[in-house]
């Protein structure tokens, strides 16, 4: 849903100016450093893209699903460390608090969360708890006016910079599954607290990924979110079928850039006396890349305008994350190939970079094959309801 045609042209008009101007000559510093740096982060504050889709009372732009998405296509065609920055304020690491948040704990933390004054992170998965999220062992035990919480997760976005830290725990060990799991939130500081280095990775540099530890830490009561025991799960789903639509248009920047690449090389590039875009194996390469992002933008757009009005989207949601993800590497590998060997080469393309960065986008908020299972799972519950 599009509220104000005219605002959301102007965003979207910022945010590409910005993706030209101020990240593109920067990624092999953000590269190089591994972090993106503080007078971009505080740049990009300025312009409120930590707060797109938190509420406007609470100092964010409170963007619909649609609005959302397409910041998101935009921002996203440059390296992953700028929207993966901004990515966790404005998405997992608020919609607890939006969806399901009580108005103290939404007025304490999504005002800072908006601005950029604090980080946001999602503590989910742990060693055990990936794919099956509902085997978490990191516990929250009741003791007064607090609980205690005991545990540690790993393959944590923003971890080691990261202010706060929404974090699911088991409430009740006696009853298995996700009904025994509540949403807290725990900020930076708590004794007990820790995390780790940030990871070497294969790509993805400038966005630390890590672990957090929870040794008997206190964690005030008023601080369980939506201040109800055993709703983190629900909670949890609420925010991931969100999430899983933003990762997905998140996943169709990057593509929408490598394609420019590949078009502007293929035109630039001659080999026996003609373009190599002239060459029919090359165009082939270069359509079915344009095939693959058309479909993913229609598939994005048509799950968050359903999301917008209310709709069931569990379904659509992981079929979203699942095909854009997985176009997001089939463009990566044909951007290379049309490249040749500087598409291997770090010092003569960018291509190489992204053909690393979008290979995690196959794996976290869900594998290929996870969404396989859901996308099935959600059609036959459907199926079973339909009259």
């Amino acid at each position: 849903m599009i509220r104000d045609q005219h605002k959301l042209d102007t965003l979207l008009a910022d945010v590409h100016r910005w993706v030209r101007e101020v990240a593109h000559p920067n990624e092999d510093r953000v590269d190089a450093n591994d972090r993106v740096p503080d007078e971009i982060v505080a740049d990009m504050a300025a312009r409120g893209y930590f707060g797109w889709s938190i509420p406007q009372e609470y100092g964010g732009l409170g963007l619909t699903t649609e609005e959302l998405v397409m910041g998101a296509m935009e921002l996203s065609q440059s390296g992953v460390a700028y929207r993966a920055r901004v990515g966790t304020n404005t998405g997992i690491g608020s919609e607890a608090l939006v969806a399901d948040g009580t108005d103290a704990q939404k007025s304490a933390y999504l005002p800072r969360l908006a601005s950029g004054e604090i980080t946001g992170s999602f503590a989910l998965t742990e060693r055990s708890a990936g794919s099956d999220a509902t085997a978490l062992t990191t516990s929250a035990r009741k003791d007064g006016d607090d609980y205690v919480l005991n545990g540690t997760k790993c393959y944590i976005t923003n971890a080691p910079i990261a202010d706060i830290f929404t974090v699911m725990a088991r409430t009740d060990p006696d009853i298995p599954g996700a009904r025994g799991v509540s949403a807290f939130v725990v900020e930076r500081g708590t004794p007990g607290v820790s995390t780790s280095a940030p990871y070497k990775m294969m790509g993805q540099r400038g966005s630390p990924v890590g672990e957090v530890t929870f040794d008997n830490v206190r964690v005030p009561a008023r601080n369980l979110i939506g201040g109800v025991e055993g709703q983190g799960f629900r909670t949890a789903m609420k925010v991931l079928n969100k999430q899983r639509i933003h990762l997905a248009a998140l996943c169709t920047g990057p593509s929408i850039r490598m394609l420019d690449l590949a078009m502007e090389h293929a035109e630039q590039r001659e080999q026996s006396g003609q373009k190599i875009i002239d060459f029919q194996l090359v165009a082939a390469l270069l359509a079915d890349c344009r095939v693959d992002v058309e479909a993913a933008r229609a598939l994005v757009l048509q799950t968050a305008r359903a999301r917008d009005e209310g709709k069931d989207i569990a379904l659509e949601a992981s079929i979203c994350k699942y095909f854009a993800s997985e176009a997001s590497g089939r463009v990566a590998d044909r951007a290379v190939q049309v490249f040749g060997g500087a598409g291997y080469v770090a010092d003569h393309a960018p291509i190489e970079r992204y053909y690393r960065d979008v290979r995690l986008f196959r794996l976290y908020e869900g594998t290929s094959q996870i969404h396989q299972l859901n996308i099935v799972k959600q059609d036959r519950r459907r199926r079973a309801v339909t009259p």
